[in-house]
């Protein structure tokens, strides 16, 4: 089999002294138990490193917030205080300016202290109507707003696992994981092989007290991602010493690695004496078995080496203006996740976390070249040290041919909100750029000058054509505004004199991605794009999935793309040392301990991801005037590919 090798040739190995043909230990017995104490500190010293301290932790920076003006149209966000268009904020009580508003508010304890001192008065149960504020309010208040967090940026607290743990997780529910296969972006993810249960390993033997560190065989029980159950040989059936592991950490080896590294190999004391002949055990137990490559520690450390390095210059998506963009210095690399300053940023706290084949990052001229809104930097001339990215390092997008039948400005459409990923909505193509980018409009929330469009691919597969929501029963966002519900498609089209973009137009490749519903894994949450949470899939649409943050509430899902940089296996962050959220609340199931159940938590806020653009950020837009709108237009977002689309007909 690929990737596997047959362990009979181990059987005929030359005998080493003291040691035999599998590297195990001659004379057990002769070795004093009893010289446990003087064994802790050996072990210890050959015992894996502990991740760096001084790894990237996501930190917590709480924040809160205020109520709607219904009456003058004007909101007031519950969470932050920013004042906006009451159309342009979430949810149907449009109490909240963005989903991270909405999610940190109901997470909060305190929210009652809050509000009293958001508005100066004592909290109460029902919400006051908030005065219509004149716009120099409203600027004076969203500059402090934006202080705020630049204050709270500084005192973030780090974020606790609370004890939470893959295997325990998994194991109390019954759940599958993806496999690594899944992700081909990630460590190992084209290169895994037929890796599976019984494939045999060697790992250190922690039931044992002898004064140095030895090992001895385990089998995989079960595989959750980069995480294995695995079991000593010798205990059949027995579960009682079953352990998890990463099964890409430097402490597993491919059978055969003792012998040639001239480690012991001993049987656990729980079952020492249950086999007269541990050698013959062995022969009969691995003949024909398999395990992992003899490379295979050298294709993992080769597959988490990443071309990006601190210090180079990217163009990125300007997370508070989603229709430009930015020049932003790499100021660490994670697993191949980027953590992106934008370079007019003083104290280096204005970041941006994106993978590094994430298609809103792009060379520098990408914007000139494409005709992309962009914002100028303060920064007049490069800082020492910092260079410009080779323009090969970044996601190729799929070449397109712009000169039959394409698609036109003012052609329907629907689309992932980026603003609100859960949704998709009804949606308008506002300019055709070049190399096959869109500039896309939400219907119904649009700002007259375009500060609200974003940018996706003709090849994204967040863009869809008209009726692909009622083909697959998905729940289609209406214009703000639209009230001839249910909505038609036909009758929209006819009321607006539009017509729909040709369904040919869209890409419609759908990978055999291997993914299924159920399966859970680590993922993005893009609205607050530091953090990596326990996520399951509830839903799979052709390529199309339905990403659900364990422990949220359903408006808290994302659509996703199957090939998407923001997925990972179960153990990934593990693996490259980056912080895992865990499920929102906690139960007892999980606990190792079995200890009472925890207290719910909420996801930390350190960071705000895209908001829906405000009547304020509007204007601020205005003032700033560094905006330069080159010949062509261009974009921040696209993927590869999209599903198979079919339109109803109807009379």
């Amino acid at each position: 089999m690929e990737n596997t090798k047959d362990l009979s040739e181990h059987s005929s190995r030359s005998k080493r002294k003291r040691r035999d043909s599998f590297g195990m230990f001659d004379g057990y017995d002769s070795c004093s138990e009893d010289t446990s104490s003087s064994s802790s500190s050996e072990e210890s010293e050959e015992e894996v490193a502990p991740l760096p301290s001084n790894l990237p932790i996501i930190k917590n920076n709480g924040q809160v917030y205020t109520y709607p003006d219904g009456k003058s149209g004007m909101a007031t966000c519950e969470m932050c205080g920013m004042v906006g268009v009451r159309d342009a904020f979430y949810s149907k009580t449009k109490r909240f300016c963005s989903v991270s508003c909405s999610r940190s508010y109901s997470s909060n304890s305190k929210k009652a202290s809050i509000l009293a001192r958001l508005q100066g008065k004592p909290p109460t149960k029902k919400a006051k109507v908030l005065q219509k504020q004149p716009l120099v309010a409203k600027l004076a208040a969203y500059a402090q707003y934006q202080a705020t967090l630049q204050n709270q940026a500084k005192t973030k607290a780090a974020v606790s696992m609370e004890g939470f743990s893959w295997g325990n997780y998994i194991n109390s529910n019954s759940f599958i994981a993806a496999p690594v296969t899944c992700f081909k972006h990630a460590p190992m993810g084209t290169c895994w092989g037929d890796i599976s249960e019984n494939v045999r390993v060697e790992v250190p033997n922690t039931d044992c007290s002898l004064p140095t560190k030895v090992f001895w065989i385990a089998g995989i029980v079960k595989l959750a991602g980069y995480n294995a159950l695995l079991r000593y040989e010798g205990f059949e059936n027995d579960s009682g010493l079953d352990f998890w592991c990463n099964i890409c950490s430097s402490d597993i080896h491919p059978v055969g690695w003792c012998a040639a590294s001239g480690k012991p190999l001993v049987p656990p004391r729980t079952i020492q004496h249950k086999y007269t002949n541990w050698k013959a055990f062995l022969v009969k137990r691995l003949t024909g078995a398999k395990t992992l490559p003899p490379d295979f520690s050298q294709k993992v450390s080769e597959s988490m080496q990443y071309p990006f390095k601190p210090c180079m210059r990217v163009e990125v998506v300007d997370k508070r203006h989603l229709c430009r963009t930015r020049v932003a210095v790499v100021e660490s690399v994670i697993g191949g996740r980027l953590r992106l300053v934008y370079e007019e940023s003083e104290d280096r706290t204005d970041d941006f976390w994106c993978h590094m084949h994430s298609p809103l990052i792009h060379h520098i001229g990408w914007s000139r070249s494409i005709g992309h809104r962009f914002k100028r930097s303060d920064i007049t001339k490069k800082q020492d040290g910092h260079f410009d990215t080779p323009p090969h390092l970044f996601a190729k997008v799929k070449e397109v041919d712009q000169s039959g039948e394409w698609f036109k400005e003012g052609m329907k459409l629907e689309a992932i909100d980026p603003l609100n990923l859960s949704t998709i909505c009804v949606a308008t193509i506002r300019k055709v750029l070049a190399d096959g980018f869109l500039m896309i409009g939400i219907d119904g929330s649009e700002a007259a000058d375009g500060s609200d469009w974003f940018c996706y691919h003709a090849t994204s597969p967040s863009i869809f054509p008209v009726g692909f929501c009622e083909i697959n029963m998905i729940e289609l966002t209406p214009p703000r505004g639209y009230t001839k519900l249910p909505f038609k498609w036909f009758d929209y089209l006819r009321e607006t004199g539009s017509i729909a973009a040709p369904v040919k137009l869209f890409n419609k490749d759908v990978p055999n991605h291997g993914f299924r519903v159920g399966m859970k894994l680590e993922a993005v949450d893009l609205m607050e794009p530091r953090l990596i949470c326990v996520a399951t899939v509830t839903r799979i649409i052709h390529r199309l999935l339905r990403i659900h943050f364990d422990g949220w509430e359903e408006e808290y899902d994302q659509w996703v793309d199957c090939e998407s940089p923001d997925l990972y296996p179960v153990g990934w962050c593990q693996l490259t040392g980056y912080q895992l959220q865990p499920p929102a609340s906690q139960s007892s199931r999980e606990s190792q301990s079995g200890s009472s159940k925890q207290k719910k938590k909420a996801k930390s806020q350190q960071y705000k991801g895209h908001k829906k653009m405000t009547t304020l950020q509007l204007k601020e837009e205005l003032i700033d005037g560094e905006d330069y709108n080159f010949l062509q237009g261009a974009s921040d977002q696209e993927s590869n590919g999209s599903a198979n689309f079919y339109i109803k007909q109807e009379p």
